[in-house]
């Protein structure tokens, strides 16, 4: 059955036309526990009937495996998806648990080969630099980013947690159509300098994580208990110990505005972060990541519904009385940067 209702959205003033939400594919290979190729496979189709068009992927999720592991339904479907992927995660050869930023020419027209050949296309619609090196000049990168758009290799460039000066400077060498970024009810950090920049340079916004990787949905209580030892999430400050548990009590309101809509959570959470679209007037393009073709459709959901003026103010004060970094280290993101 297809339902391609999703309203669509120029990504940015120079970059793709998409779906106003798109689909996170990491976990489908990586970072939260054990997948089920058939069940990951179902929700990517359930995504496509539905109207989504942008899928979110990285060189460095799973070691390359989860681009291959896309590469089928990226063939099946080429004309009509947008395909998202991102390189500066280098992995070592000896320790395949550690990652190596790189933002270097070498590396990044290595890494831009290597995912065209394991996604089994000949351009990729929105390349990002993953992660920003500061040894290397950030024009220098771009520079070379810019280079792949004229070889016809990558047709649009983003940005992933870069600080607003980055963002201008970048934007100053080639227009840059999205940065990524995590930005939720439990993260707004980006919404001080970032935002206004992409506003002002007109590039579109892909939070990453608006779910706030899975808590902002209501399902986890301890989870120590809950995720598998291969979780990642197991070593983020917001799921451990204490604050874990504070960070629980501050659903509330969001239950609140749920039960009144009839809506889950997690729809309230993505809806919120939509209506930040019209709040700082700039395309905003949510990437929630699941493996489950029922959470696609819940998650689709969210892009109809509309929170009101009490409802928002009710959902205000959450990020500042979260408990804990969205990272250990944070001096890889924007906000552990920005001056």
């Amino acid at each position: 059955m297809t339902d391609r209702t999703m309203p669509a959205v120029r990504l940015g003033e120079t970059g793709p036309e998409t779906s106003v939400q798109g689909l996170g594919c990491m976990g489908m290979s990586f970072g939260y526990g054990p997948a089920d190729a058939e069940q990951s496979r179902a929700a990517l189709e359930r995504a496509f009937d539905l109207g989504v068009t942008l899928y979110d992927t990285a060189d460095a999720y799973g070691a390359g495996d989860n681009e291959r592991f896309l590469a089928p339904f990226f063939r099946a479907h080429r004309d009509e998806v947008v395909i998202a992927t991102k390189f500066a995660l280098s992995i070592p050869p000896d320790d395949p648990s550690r990652r190596i930023i790189r933002n270097d020419a070498p590396y990044i027209r290595q890494a831009v080969e290597d995912s065209l050949k394991r996604l089994d296309v000949d351009v990729i619609d929105l390349y990002y630099m993953h992660r920003r090196d500061v040894n290397v000049p950030i024009e220098e990168t771009v520079g070379v980013m810019a280079d792949l758009v004229r070889e016809g290799k990558v047709k649009h460039l983003g940005l992933s947690e870069v600080t607003a000066g980055e963002l201008r400077t970048a934007h100053a060498v080639h227009p840059i159509a999205a940065v990524q970024s995590e930005w939720s009810l439990f993260s707004r950090d980006i919404e001080a300098q970032v935002v206004p920049a992409a506003r002002e340079l007109g590039v579109g916004l892909v939070p990453y994580s608006p779910l706030g990787r899975g808590f902002l949905t209501g399902a986890f209580t301890d989870a120590a208990k809950e995720l598998t030892d291969d979780d990642f999430r197991r070593s983020q400050p917001r799921f451990t110990g204490d604050n874990a548990t504070a960070n629980a009590a501050l659903l509330e309101p969001v239950r609140q505005v749920a039960e009144a809509h009839g809506a889950t959570l997690g729809q309230v959470a993505l809806a919120w972060v939509h209506q930040r679209a019209a709040v700082h007037g700039l395309a905003v393009v949510p990437i929630p990541g699941t493996r489950k073709a029922d959470r696609v459709t819940e998650n689709a959901g969210a892009a109809h519904l509309v929170l009101t003026g009490e409802e928002l103010a009710l959902l205000e004060p959450i990020a500042a009385r979260v408990a804990g970094d969205r990272y250990a280290d944070m001096t890889f993101t924007s906000a552990g940067r920005e001056q």
